[in-house]
């Protein structure tokens, strides 16, 4: 049995991560936005420095894949020059702060997305992949993306709430920073580096706050499609084409461009424009169903291909698919209704948390839904 690697991080653009198309450099723009100059260098440096590929990550975070060592430096000083670049590696890593992706300038999202990332050296040593979310429209909107600390709205005002526990502390204006670094600190003092993630960590709250304000209810999550922000547009399995972005950039004239952890983009204040067939503004198009990482030989950890399977099984599902190329399941943060899990050349099944099959190569997955 092929023995899975769990890396523990992830990769920057400071710290790479090798894969089996070169490395793979994660840029992770801040409040999840790019300028339109920003997004336009980017995609030129995708198609110069890399395979003419971006890949939209489950963090609202961007990847230029198939680096090769020659161009590793050459782009990390294009994203430099564009302002993508953290000091240093240790900084990067902490930067791991979700946004609401409709946040509008001065808002109390933006403002305390600004006043973390300003003060990122005064967290403790948090265990890898911990992140935050400034989640404080009129009701939350990243319930179901993975945070651990998160700051939310509710019915009186911005609530502190730690992953796992339905109920947060209600927190006073201009404090909000100071609380939530008390709160990391108070993690690290009862043992948390054990659990590693906050939902994992069963030692009662710190009794220095009150812990019984619940949220708002979570609101749904932004579609393909118009929207008060701007045009919002899909692709399959989240991978871009620089020089299609590029191209759209271009024919718009959208001031910069956002990110979602639905690995959706928005178009900031379109409405509507002519798309390459790559990019999708169609909310019920089955290519946004489907969840598919890289797969094999793109990624050593892999046994199977999975994307042209993924495309060939999306017509024929209706619910959500999730193809992995091993157990880790790296495409995907949540359950999917339906996952075809890769293991040694093979694909095992499971249906709504049921193993239903196990042993398929592709062609018997396909046949399983078409039903042939």
């Amino acid at each position: 049995m092929t023995e899975i690697e769990v890396k523990g991080w992830c990769p920057g653009a400071l710290r790479p991560m090798r894969s089996g198309d070169g490395w793979v450099v994660r840029v992770r723009p801040r409040a999840a936005r790019l300028t339109r100059a920003q997004a336009l260098g980017l995609c030129e440096a995708a198609q110069t420095h890399g395979a003419g590929l971006i890949d939209l990550t489950n963090r609202a975070n961007l990847q230029i894949r198939g680096v090769t060592d020659a161009a590793l430096a050459p782009l990390q000083d294009t994203l430099a020059a564009l302002d993508l670049l953290d000091s240093d590696p240790e900084l990067e890593s902490r930067r791991n702060i979700l946004i609401a992706p409709d946040w509008a300038e001065g808002d109390d999202s933006a403002r305390l997305y600004d006043q973390l990332a300003a003060r990122l050296a005064e967290l403790p040593a948090l265990p890898p992949k911990m992140g935050f979310a400034m989640d404080t429209g009129p009701a939350p909107v990243l319930s179901h993306d993975p945070a651990d600390f998160r700051i939310e709205r509710s019915a009186s005002g911005l609530i502190l709430r730690a992953e796992g526990r339905a109920l947060g502390m209600a927190l006073d204006k201009g404090h909000e920073i100071d609380t939530l670094i008390r709160l990391a600190d108070w993690f690290m003092a009862s043992g948390g580096a054990r659990a590693g993630r906050m939902a994992r960590h069963t030692a009662p709250l710190p009794d220095w706050a009150t812990w019984d304000v619940q949220p708002h209810p979570a609101r749904a999550r932004l579609a393909a499609g118009p929207a008060p922000v701007g045009l919002i547009l899909g692709a399959a399995f989240g991978q871009i084409i620089a020089q299609d972005l590029a191209k759209v950039m271009r024919a718009s004239d959208a001031p910069g461009l956002r990110l979602t952890p639905w690995r959706y983009l928005v178009l900031e204040g379109v409405r509507a424009l002519p798309l390459p067939d790559s990019l999708i503004a169609t909310p019920d198009h089955p290519a946004l169903r489907v969840d598919a990482c890289a797969g094999a030989p793109l990624c050593p950890q892999a046994s199977v291909e999975t994307r042209a399977l993924a495309r060939a099984l999306a017509p024929h599902i209706s619910s959500s698919l999730h193809v992995s190329g091993c157990a880790k399941g790296c495409a995907r943060a949540r359950d999917a209704d339906i996952t075809l899990i890769g293991r040694e050349g093979r694909f095992d099944l499971v249906i709504a948390g049921q193993t239903r099959a196990s042993g398929l190569n592709a062609a018997d997955a396909l046949a399983y839904f078409r039903g042939d």
